[in-house]
């Protein structure tokens, strides 16, 4: 007999605690709106596999455990077609946890796996002891790849990369510039004024259905009533790419690098379809 429910009522850490205790095999499957589905193995009560969009395994666990809000359905019975986790469910919970509250930290540094690192001035005359990660870390800077890249090459997670390169911002050998070469911006050139402003709010709604349940509803609306001024004044296609930084920005200290990556492929979409 399947178990459903809403994470808003039930927060999933929760939910898996009261499953695993009873020792049963099957899988969770999750859905948000705005979100790729993820799903969730257990077998015997201890979690084995999980997935959601691209991430498998412990990484998918850590990006569905933020989920404020959303439905899910346990099915009993169903196998994992692979073994991707063997931290135990305990430990890949409080895992979870400590990452939400240290990507707050992060976030304060790195509003978004998107930017690219640049070396700074003091990096040519300041003498600095690296670890052989940090090492690594740099050796992939090349002031063109973005964080997500530089942590594909590592064949580390976004959060792993960006826990490294928070030292290297500290101490001031290495920056943050913009890039926002990957969306197709040269579709906004030539639009009229209405176009951008609905544009202005197809991006407003993306923001919000991501940060549904999270108390930033009057971040997000103050952002958007600023876009739409800054339209108003003429700014055009600056003031439709400053609301996408600010949101992303909003969607990456709230929910962490995943979610702000899906929310700037939404914006790709959005901008390709108008």
């Amino acid at each position: 007999m399947a178990f459903q429910g809403s994470l808003r009522e039930l927060p999933l850490p929760d939910i898996i605690q009261l499953v695993s205790v009873s020792g049963k095999t099957g899988m969770f499957a999750l859905a948000r709106e705005a979100y790729p589905e993820g799903e969730i193995f257990l077998r015997e009560g201890r979690i084995v596999h999980a997935r959601v969009g691209e991430l498998e395994g412990e990484e998918a666990i850590y990006e569905l455990a933020v989920w404020p809000e959303g439905d899910f359905v346990f099915t009993p019975g169903r196998e994992a077609a692979a073994d991707s986790i063997k931290k135990s469910n305990t430990n890949l919970l409080m895992e979870a946890a400590r990452r939400i509250d240290e990507w707050q930290v992060l976030s304060k540094k790195i509003p978004s796996t998107r930017l690219v690192p640049v070396f700074t001035h003091n990096a040519s005359t300041t003498s600095v002891s690296l670890t052989p990660s940090e090492w690594s870390l740099v050796c992939k800077i090349d002031e063109r790849r973005s964080i997500d890249e530089i942590a594909a090459g590592l064949a580390m997670s976004a959060f792993e990369t960006s826990k490294l390169l928070y030292g290297l911002l500290t101490s001031g050998l290495v920056s943050l510039k913009e890039d926002l070469r990957r969306l197709p911006t040269e579709k906004l050139q030539g639009k009229s004024r209405d176009e951008l402003a609905r544009l202005t709010e197809a991006l407003h709604r993306e923001a919000q259905a991501l940060l549904a349940g999270r108390n930033h509803a009057g971040e997000l609306d103050s952002t958007y009533g600023l876009s739409r001024a800054e339209l108003e004044s003429g700014r055009g296609v600056d003031a439709v790419l400053d609301l996408v930084r600010a949101d992303e920005k909003l969607v990456s200290a709230a929910l962490g690098p995943n979610p702000a990556r899906a929310f700037l492929d939404r914006v790709r979409e959005l901008l390709e379809r108008n």
